[in-house]
């Protein structure tokens, strides 16, 4: 992923981090809606700062279904001390994502859940997606796995030990665990998570039926996956459509 951090510091413009609140609250409503939600765990973050060490986070165990964007929380990934506020965040979140934003500021935006296709892919021994179709093909090349597990991240060697696994990825399959997506949006990190759990479904499908998998060559996976590059714009067409939605069935996110 290119180094975008310097056109994103936004503490200082009010009117932008308002717009991101607001896509980050969207994000979270909607997987909820989408069934991606786990009780009133999994976390989604946003940086503010240049450095990408100050972001958003949602608060401890508040429920996807119900986040608004005034709700979200402001964190330092400098300041452990966090953790002894009475308003601290979910351990686990700030373990993971805390050490993603320090050590990779270019990721400005960390979606991270447990949709059920792709954890089911998760679990598989194997837990790696080829190429089978279009969707999984735009995957290509910039999937990482992760199989060392370590269990619930509640310290601060498993979110160091994750932050290194999802190197420069775009997308990480937690292995026994879930998936987590990077973007320089929220639109287009909501678009990778989509076609994710859309590509695992087709996947798993495809392997239910017992029948050999028609995997595309290296050669076509590229040039498959270099041809999402021009759609990688419908992200915000699609997010956009999604909001309206939302709008219309609930626009209390937007508060």
């Amino acid at each position: 992923m290119p180094d975008t951090a310097a056109v994103f510091d936004l503490e200082g413009d009010a009117g932008a981090l308002g717009a991101l609140r607001i896509d980050l609250a969207a994000a979270f409503r909607l997987t909820a809606r989408f069934g991606w939600h786990e009780s009133v765990g999994n976390h989604f973050t946003a940086s503010i700062s240049r450095d990408g060490r100050r972001f958003l986070m949602n608060p401890r165990w508040r429920h996807f279904g119900e986040i608004r964007a005034s709700d979200l929380q402001v964190l330092d990934a400098d300041d452990p001390d966090v953790m002894l506020r009475s308003d601290a965040p979910d351990r686990s979140g700030w373990t993971i994502h805390g050490a993603v934003h320090r050590t990779h500021p270019h990721i400005r935006v960390l979606l991270h859940c447990h949709p059920p296709h792709a954890t089911a892919l998760a679990c598989l021994k194997d837990p790696s997606l080829p190429p089978v179709d279009q969707n999984t093909a735009r995957f290509y090349g910039c999937l990482g796995v992760d199989l060392g597990f370590g269990g619930i991240a509640n310290d601060t060697e498993e979110g160091e030990r994750l932050a290194v696994a999802f190197g420069d990825h775009r997308v990480l399959i937690m292995g026994n665990h879930g998936v987590s997506v990077a973007a320089p949006t929220v639109a287009e990190a909501f678009e990778d998570l989509y076609f994710l759990e859309r590509s695992a479904q087709i996947y798993l499908l495809a392997l239910s039926s017992g029948q050999p998998l028609s995997v595309m060559s290296d050669a076509l996976a590229r040039k498959t996956a270099d041809g999402w590059l021009y759609y990688r714009a419908q992200a915000f067409e699609h997010f956009e459509h999604l909001k309206r939605q939302l709008d219309q069935l609930d626009p209390s996110y937007r508060d």
